[in-house]
């Protein structure tokens, strides 16, 4: 398993990134927008972790903007943690066996959300190529929020 980012939601991009490239020396390393999702995602990097940041995608910090305005509140500016793993599908059977309920399963082969005992999102990402449709995954519907 391979750290990747955290995701925080942001009200405010340009305020964002003054406070976390400007005052606290982050640097942008990529910026991806989304005109049907009606959201920016910019992730920054340390300086420290930033090549690593451009070859591997982590460790850095998402910052996603929703465009249309949203109000923040219990938490939900804080996004989630997200992981890369060598075998979705395993990962979230072994989860599943033991009790963790799969938010978002990963009927694509590629993305599956669950939650921590303290309710915080896990975000699972398939590394390298999506893995061919599998069920009983391919076919489950979403639990709950994530």
């Amino acid at each position: 398993m391979q750290y990747l980012h955290t995701m925080v939601r942001v009200s405010d991009l340009d305020a964002s990134l003054r406070f976390y490239c400007d005052l606290l020396g982050l640097k942008e390393v990529r910026r991806k927008e989304n005109e049907k999702g009606r959201f920016t995602l910019v992730f920054l990097a340390a300086s420290f972790d930033e090549a690593r940041s451009t070859r591997l995608s982590a460790p850095e910090l998402e910052l996603t903007y929703n465009w249309d305005p949203e109000e923040y509140s219990g938490g939900r500016n804080f996004g989630h943690l997200a992981y890369r793993v060598d075998d979705i599908y395993a990962l979230c059977q072994k989860l599943q066996d033991n009790g963790v309920t799969i938010n978002r399963p990963p009927r694509d082969g590629h993305m599956a959300f669950v939650k921590s005992p303290d309710g915080i999102s896990v975000e699972l990402l398939q590394k390298g190529d999506a893995l061919g449709p599998q069920e009983p995954w391919a076919s489950m519907e979403n639990t709950g929020s994530w």
